[in-house]
């Protein structure tokens, strides 16, 4: 009985995912559909994860393990090709925000259930601790610490924090604003091509780790 109520929380959430990607806003996902498409009932939801919103947190806490994931994988590869050396700066940026910037402008991803989420937590933030586990967590984030205190031995952790944390909003700013970034390089600079805004990125955050002359 316990293996198939997994199997069950299993659908719903494989259901939920493939539903927030589909979805143009939030409002189009409901209970019913859920149900439906993981041949399941709507009470189902309540009875594995508490209600629709918990659901949607669980799918979107998945979905950024494994982005994650694939953050910590390039990292750990850009360590690897330098080992015992220090990794090299722009293959560690390209590394931390690259996930994010391919995961957005491939339709095939679940980036969207990340956009929808964000969206979602922005109203509920305070009020839901899912959320803040989710959103508050940067351990991910912090493994590029030590590596780029490698680095720039110059810089102390708090100096590398908040350069991290600019990076961060510089990414954050061009995944989630394509209109104002297309408006700001008048339309000139492909978007769709996530190695040549990788590229870019890397160029405007990778000064901010060297040190000045």
């Amino acid at each position: 009985m316990h293996g198939r109520a997994n199997l069950t929380a299993m659908r719903l959430m494989d259901a939920c995912e493939h539903l927030l990607c589909e979805a143009e806003a939030l409002e189009d996902l409901t209970a019913r559909r859920i149900a439906i498409e993981a041949n399941a009932t709507p009470s189902a939801i309540a009875y594995h994860f508490g209600s629709q919103e918990e659901l949607v947190a669980a799918v979107a806490e998945r979905v950024y393990r494994r982005l994650n994931a694939e953050r910590l994988r390039l990292l750990q590869k850009a360590i690897d090709r330098r080992a015992p050396d220090p990794p090299n700066l722009e293959e560690v940026i390209a590394a931390l925000v690259g996930p994010s910037i391919r995961w957005s402008l491939d339709p095939t991803s679940s980036y969207p259930v990340l956009s929808h989420f964000t969206s979602m937590a922005k109203t509920h933030r305070e009020q839901a601790p899912h959320y803040r586990r989710i959103i508050d967590n940067v351990e991910h984030h912090r493994a590029f610490i030590p590596h780029l205190k490698r680095i720039a031995p110059w810089l102390d952790e708090v100096d590398i924090g908040w350069r991290l944390n600019c990076a961060l909003g510089i990414r954050s700013q061009v995944t989630r604003s394509r209109s104002r970034t297309e408006v700001l390089t008048n339309y000139r600079m492909n978007l769709d091509d996530p190695e040549i805004v990788i590229t870019r990125m890397v160029e405007v955050i990778a000064p901010m780790f060297r040190r000045l002359a």
